[in-house]
């Protein structure tokens, strides 16, 4: 009984999820997505799109981390992808977070969770890499969208957005070159993505 005492706990905590509100609109521009909306919407896209990644990737694994990388906000809030002085606190805040929340769980089972968190923030599998790709390129999907309406309220440079982006073709030459091409571009001719770097679309 203590065992699923701990895992309902831990289940009834990342229920709090669903209260960490991003920057990101819904596609509709009607509100802001929360956390869990953006981790489902993560999770089908690699369902769909897994076939575009760079190399082999276990989808399941790559689904689960997606799933539960950003638990940690529960307690640490969501970082601004252009904030960068909350960028400079995340990863402690995150790490925080992380020994408590999956430390919820029973032993070996938050040890699963926080390795794979890990594996996640690390960057070096396969499996990391693509879903990197999926957690740049989702809330780039909503922003075009909902009319590029996060990136106006913002005043977003081309130059953060490819800062941001610097790794993501690592997990999918593909989907970067496509969201590139059919996205960015877009939006930088619209003027809601300032051009500071000259590509005179």
């Amino acid at each position: 009984m203590e065992r699923i005492e701990e895992q309902l706990n831990f289940i009834r905590e990342i229920d709090k999820e669903k209260e960490i509100f991003r920057q990101t609109y819904l596609a509709d521009g009607s509100r802001k997505e929360n956390d869990a909306e953006h981790a489902w919407h993560m999770a089908i896209m690699t369902m769909l799109l897994s076939e575009y990644a760079n190399e082999e990737i276990d989808v399941l694994k790559t689904v689960g981390m997606l799933l539960i990388h950003d638990i940690v906000e529960i307690d640490a809030g969501d970082t601004y992808a252009y904030d960068e002085n909350a960028k400079k606190t995340q990863h402690e805040r995150e790490k925080k977070a992380a020994d408590r929340i999956y430390g919820l769980l029973p032993g070996e089972q938050g040890r699963k969770l926080y390795d794979l968190w890990e594996e996640f923030e690390a960057q070096e599998t396969p499996e990391a890499k693509f879903a990197r790709t999926m957690d740049n390129i989702q809330p780039m999907l909503l922003n075009d969208a909902s009319g590029g309406i996060s990136w106006k309220e913002h005043n977003v440079k081309l130059s953060q957005i490819l800062g941001r982006n610097e790794r993501t073709h690592l997990g999918s030459e593909t989907i970067w070159k496509y969201a590139y091409n059919n996205i960015l571009k877009k939006h930088i001719q619209k003027g809601n993505i300032i051009d500071d770097v000259n590509e005179n679309l």
